[in-house]
């Protein structure tokens, strides 16, 4: 029997469409991101030994993790409107291999000024690669597809500590070789890759589905029909087509960035710090290796679980709301026990409910925010979010100078995460109050 034929006019199968956008955007994002977040918190491994080699106690190193946050803050925004006037693939190439250069810069540092120098620098770098792949994603993907595909994106963060824990530990044995110490050997082998990837993403990353050939023209038209219906669907809590500055002091904003605060911190600060917290259970360096690996292997399988059951349920506000608390309840949890392998449990558990929020958190906040604000609403949301990051990255390092307790330097983090959780509970039935004003004001 001879197939029915498809008229030329019909509509593409929707789930043959996405699985080919997700297929070939979504693996070689995650790569990217997996390998800026290995660059990131690789300083956290070299500190093992780098530390006594330059001369940095445990507050100078703590500075100069706040210090990348601070360059962070102070150039994302801008790289996120530059990313809309050059095009995504320019862009984000920019980035990837600039970061490379400056994270093999690092194996060169010889005391505080030069580490400092070499965190501030890479912040800079980086800045703007997060939210401009967020951008880039609603630039692919329809609103009931986010939660899923910005979780799958994401688990690149637990899986950088996961598979480059022992990767870090291994390459610090390569101590000696060619006249370089272990650390310099980690920052050099871990930066190569941002540089080639950069390259590869000229050729491999289409601006918008319009430009995407491995697309039919019937499926470009389709996808393109399908994002600018989300667009123009539903009203946001943040008005459309505002100046930067309107942005910026937007109460949404600011609130989603709070929100964001606890989770940014506590990813940052436990991916930088938490092999010094194995460590100091009299742990070997691979030993810390190894163990580090768990909890990130954990939670990189839950977030994409946690996203899907988001995406599935339609409900945003207390699928982030419920994972920051028992993020925050864990945390604090640390302080009350000295065991080895209860403080891996309570980890585990606090990376799970972490990174659980990130996909739900970044669709609730792409759908408030209007089309014409996004570009510059996502990165100032990611930016504002990091002056809690930096902040909590500097006082974790201050706190363990002068108490000896990591579980005490670990407070700050708690204080974020709760007042996350109650935040996006309140917001949420703010703008649940106000979308509903709006409507009834249209309907009479």
């Amino acid at each position: 029997m001879n197939a029915i034929p498809v008229r030329p006019d019909a509509p593409p199968d929707e789930a043959v469409v996405m699985r080919k956008v997700g297929l070939r955007l979504v693996p070689f994002l995650i790569l990217c991101y997996f390998i800026a977040y290995i660059d990131r918190v690789n300083a956290g491994f070299a500190a093992l030994t780098m530390n006594e080699d330059v001369g940095l106690s445990q507050a100078m190193f703590g500075i100069g993790g706040g210090l990348f946050f601070l360059a962070y803050v102070l150039f994302e925004v801008p790289s996120n409107i530059a990313m809309e006037r050059f095009g995504a693939r320019v862009w984000i190439a920019r980035i990837m291999v600039t970061w490379g250069l400056v994270g093999a810069a690092m194996a060169f540092v010889t005391g505080p000024w030069t580490f400092y120098l070499g965190r501030f620098l890479l912040g800079a770098a980086e800045a703007g690669f997060f939210p401009g792949v967020i951008l880039y994603l609603t630039y692919w993907f329809p609103k009931a597809y986010r939660a899923r595909i910005v979780a799958t994106f994401m688990v690149a963060i637990p899986l950088s500590s996961f598979l480059g824990s022992p990767l870090s530990a291994a390459l610090l044995q390569m101590d000696g070789i060619a006249g370089l110490r272990g650390w310099q050997w980690l920052f050099l082998m871990e930066a190569v890759p941002a540089v080639l990837l950069g390259l590869a993403a000229l050729a491999l990353l289409p601006s918008r589905p319009a430009d995407a050939a491995w697309l039919t023209p019937r499926e470009r038209a389709w996808l393109t029909d399908r994002l600018a219906a989300d667009r123009g669907g539903g009203a946001s809590p943040v008005a459309d087509h505002l100046p930067l500055w309107k942005v910026l002091s937007n109460k949404y904003v600011w609130a989603l960035a709070l929100i964001y605060s606890g989770s940014s911190a506590t990813s940052n600060a436990l991916s930088l710090w938490m092999p010094q917290i194995l460590k100091s259970f009299g742990l070997s360096n691979l030993e810390t290796g190894f163990l580090n690996m768990i909890p990130f292997g954990i939670a990189s399988v839950f977030m994409i679980l946690w996203g899907l059951r988001a995406d599935r349920s339609g409900e945003r506000v207390w699928s982030t709301a419920l994972p920051l608390a028992v993020t925050a309840a864990c945390l604090l949890a640390t302080s009350l026990t000295s065991s080895l392998t209860v403080t891996l449990v309570l980890l585990s558990l606090v990376l799970m409910g972490n990174y659980a929020i990130k996909g739900p958190f970044w669709a609730l906040a792409t759908e408030w925010l209007s089309a014409g604000t996004a570009g510059a609403g996502i990165a100032a949301i990611n930016t504002l979010s990091h002056l809690g990051t930096g902040s909590a990255t500097w006082l974790l390092g201050v706190i363990k100078d002068a108490t000896g307790s990591f579980p005490l330097a670990l407070l700050p983090l708690v204080f974020l995460t709760a007042s996350g959780s109650v935040m996006v509970v309140a917001l949420g039935r703010a703008a649940r109050r106000r979308v509903g004003l709006r409507e009834a004001a249209g309907v009479s």
